[in-house]
């Protein structure tokens, strides 16, 4: 059994157009090092990530009579965040496909969030142009609303930058701002540290491999704190 049999098997597809599936795997840093590769997933990952945004608006709002529209979308950007999507390609060990170049490879790119969230995406991608948007529901639907459901019953959709700025803003008058501090690593694997800030003062420390996870982190932290901290 080759890789992309034992990858379907774990997903549980058959891709009738096999190629599409090795294009969602092929990261743009396998292009140098093998010629008979000349396209990447990337186009790919901009058409999937477009696909689950529609695939889990049409699913919430189906499940969730409820839900005013501020909720539902609160509730669609928890589901498809890098961290959620990453999770769900580690679930299928997407990692182990994926066609990298050594130095990515060598660096960890099979366990980075971004990398597995844009192949998760690619994956959604390429299914749906090999089996159309029915397949792509069909496969979607049982993993997102269990963790819809999930998300709902701890109230992880209000992000923690939101929860931060409503503390703030109810028991401080304020708006936090955050502030990066440290930028660090190759361009294909920044590391960022931010803090968070009320007025002068540091609230929470966050790292991650965008500035926007960073920020996210930071306001976590600040939160889990619950007071001022000295910067590190």
């Amino acid at each position: 059994m080759n890789d992309l049999d034992s990858l379907q098997q774990r997903l549980g597809l058959e891709f009738r157009q096999s190629d599409l599936l090795r294009l969602a795997l092929t990261h743009r840093s396998s292009l140098n090092e093998n010629r008979k590769l000349t396209e990447d997933n990337e186009r790919l990952e901009f058409l999937g990530d477009a696909i689950i945004d529609f695939v889990a608006t049409v699913a919430l709002f189906e499940q969730f009579p409820e839900l005013d529209e501020g909720e539902l979308t609160r509730l669609r950007s928890a589901l498809v965040r890098t961290e959620q999507l990453s999770g769900l390609a580690r679930s299928f060990d997407l990692g182990a496909a994926l066609l990298l170049g050594r130095g990515e490879a060598g660096t960890g790119g099979r366990e980075r969030d971004a990398l597995l969230c844009a192949t998760f995406e690619a994956l959604i991608g390429a299914l749906y142009l090999d089996a159309g948007l029915q397949s792509v529901s069909d496969f979607l639907e049982p993993l997102l609303l269990p963790l819809a459901r999930e998300t709902l019953f701890r109230q992880n959709h209000l992000d923690p930058k939101s929860r931060f700025q409503e503390w703030a803003q109810s028991a401080m008058g304020e708006t936090p701002h955050y502030t990066t501090i440290d930028e660090s690593g190759p361009d294909h694997a920044k590391e960022f540290t931010v803090e968070a800030i009320i007025g002068e003062r540091c609230y929470g420390i966050g790292h991650g491999g965008s500035k926007q996870q960073a920020e996210q982190d930071a306001a976590r932290a600040a939160i889990d704190r619950g007071g001022a901290v000295d910067p590190a």
